[in-house]
């Protein structure tokens, strides 16, 4: 009987012990060799200091007034959960996130060697030597010639001290750190250019490695140095740090050149394999690479500024020069996904200018479209790329294929917008100050908002005599939302465009700039009227003249 008693308050289902009262007897005389159990009071709750806090939405709820102060301070300064980095072992355990056929793949002796790159701007020094815990541990050490940070003139760096880190391997550790703040694209151009091993890994240094991370990047370099590779990020949520594992997917970008996942080929998922590599159009942050191929393909390009671009600009550059891009899935990585970034609050501004100077280097005729992506005018956008010179020089000496080869060959899902009239918002005459806006989402009611530009007041008219509200979609397997007349009552609507064309609905629209906008098959106009509410609103009726002027005209309509 005892001990089953034992057995009780030393173990559950979970693995936990239980919490429970034991009533004794004096009557029994070999009580006195029971565990000795206290029952545990109710924990009540700290009152939350910063309620409105991301950090504090699912933890720390038992922290005392001072640790979320501190939690908080830390978590403004880096982005995610430094308090806890700082109190969690620096050699935890991760989970094996790949794929159960990677873990039998035999690679040889022979591999390339390695010098690991790590990039940062303000990080915890806790997630840095974490990071270089992780990469010499699980990181086989006749491949491992060295360990190179980068620091991009961190304001909040503190004194490093990496001797509880690097005791069994001195001399492994290389710094390099900038005098003025240079960006992601010359941090990393920094790194490789100071590397000395055949392969390159360039990597974020809010990283863990997990085992058996680099076998395979390197297997792929040996049969071919001109692929470039990717591992596969897990994420490391930036409250609670704990790892979330993600799928295997390629890495793209839409027009505006912000990078997004991609799902891999129709052939590769036809395989069933998911521990094989598959073909990417574009490439993330992180990558490994063959040394002296980046620096022949011309590295990174270090007119990029601060942040943004670069990853898909080198992703372009490598197609369209004679090497490729995998991502492979037996190289994992878990990776912070930081709430906010140290470089800006906005970042649009800065991944505007390095999309239009990638545009003007790489996509021939097809650059219009970068600037319709982002609603500049088709001439004299005024943003300063730098000088692109040297960099179309580097596209003619590699005899670089033309970026419609990419499109044909490589990221055939991207829509070419050929049949795109005019793009931009869409006022009114009469009431200019006020936009066709999308409306409330979900929902498909189109309205009239005060001008502001952004993404939901984004419209666009086509060959096809469609207007399209609310932004165009990069990718031929989305769809948009375009305008529609009931041929009832004054409502417009917004339908999504395959299902509109599918049932034959009042879709299509005569529109000349400065002119009226009449539906082509009720004959009815797009028009603006005052309303009960006490402000003009979006109607459709007998038309009365009205015009409406969109803002960039691209042919004349």
């Amino acid at each position: 009987i005892f001990l089953i008693l034992y057995c009780l308050l030393n173990s559950s289902e979970t693995g936990k012990p239980h919490t429970m009262l034991i009533e004794t007897s004096a009557q029994s005389s070999d009580i006195k060799h029971l565990p000795k159990v206290v029952q545990q009071k109710k924990k009540i709750p700290k009152p939350k200091l910063y309620p409105n806090s991301a950090l504090f939405t699912k933890w720390g709820d038992d922290l005392t007034e001072d640790e979320q102060k501190e939690a908080e301070a830390l978590f403004r300064m880096y982005g995610y959960n430094a308090f806890l980095s700082n109190r969690t072992p620096l050699d935890r355990a991760l989970p094996d996130t790949r794929d159960s056929r990677c873990r039998n793949v035999y690679y040889p002796e022979d591999l390339p060697t390695i010098s690991v790159v790590l990039i940062y701007l303000d990080e915890a020094l806790s997630v840095i030597q974490r990071a270089i815990r992780s990469i010499i541990a699980r990181t086989p050490k006749h491949l491992l010639r060295e360990i190179i940070l980068v620091d991009d003139y961190s304001k909040n760096t503190p004194q490093w001290n990496l001797s509880n880190v690097t005791t069994k391997r001195p001399g492994l550790i290389r710094k390099v750190r900038h005098k003025r703040q240079m960006g992601l694209s010359q941090s990393r151009n920094s790194g490789w250019q100071v590397a000395t091993a055949d392969v390159v890994a360039i990597l974020d240094a809010h990283i863990e490695v997990i085992e058996g991370w680099a076998e395979p990047l390197l297997a792929r370099i040996k049969a071919d140095r001109t692929v470039v590779v990717s591992p596969v990020f897990d994420k490391v949520h930036f409250d609670d740090l704990h790892v979330e594992k993600y799928l295997s997917f390629g890495h793209g970008f839409d027009w505006a050149l912000w990078c997004l996942y991609e799902s891999f080929s129709q052939d590769w998922i036809n395989k069933g394999d998911e521990s094989q590599p598959g073909k990417s159009p574009s490439i993330m942050g992180i990558f490994a690479a063959d040394r002296r191929f980046l620096g022949e393909i011309g590295g990174l390009d270090g007119g990029m500024t601060i942040y943004g671009g670069e990853n898909v600009e080198l992703g372009i550059r490598v197609w369209l020069c004679g090497g490729s891009i995998e991502v492979v899935p037996c190289s994992r990585i878990a990776h912070i996904e930081r709430m906010h970034k140290p470089y800006a609050l906005d970042l649009s501004p800065l991944m505007k200018r390095n999309a239009l100077r990638v545009a003007d280097v790489w996509l021939d005729d097809f650059k219009k479209n970068v600037l319709i992506a982002w609603n500049l005018p088709l001439q004299n956008h005024g943003l300063d790329i730098g000088n692109v010179s040297e960099r179309k020089q580097l596209r003619e000496k590699l005899k670089c294929k033309p970026f419609k080869w990419y499109l044909e060959n490589v990221y055939t899902n991207l829509e070419t917008w050929d049949n795109l009239l005019g793009y931009g918002t869409l006022k009114n005459t009469i009431y200019s100050r006020y936009c066709v806006d999308q409306g409330a989402v979900p929902g498909n009611i189109p309205i009239l908002y005060e001008c502001h530009s952004q993404q939901p007041q984004l419209c666009y008219y086509n060959t096809e005599s469609e207007i399209i509200i609310g932004g165009l979609r990069s990718h031929k397997v989305n769809s948009n939302q375009c305008l529609v007349d009931s041929g009832s009552g004054s409502t417009p609507t917004l339908q999504d465009c395959k299902v509109a064309r599918q049932k034959e609905l009042h879709m299509h629209w005569d529109f000349r700039q400065g002119e009226a906008i009449r539906n082509k098959a009720t004959n009815r106009c797009l028009e603006i009227a005052w309303g009960l509410n006490g402000y003009y609103e979006l109607i459709i009726q007998k038309c009365t003249g009205q015009a409406w002027k969109i803002d960039n005209v691209i042919t004349t309509f």
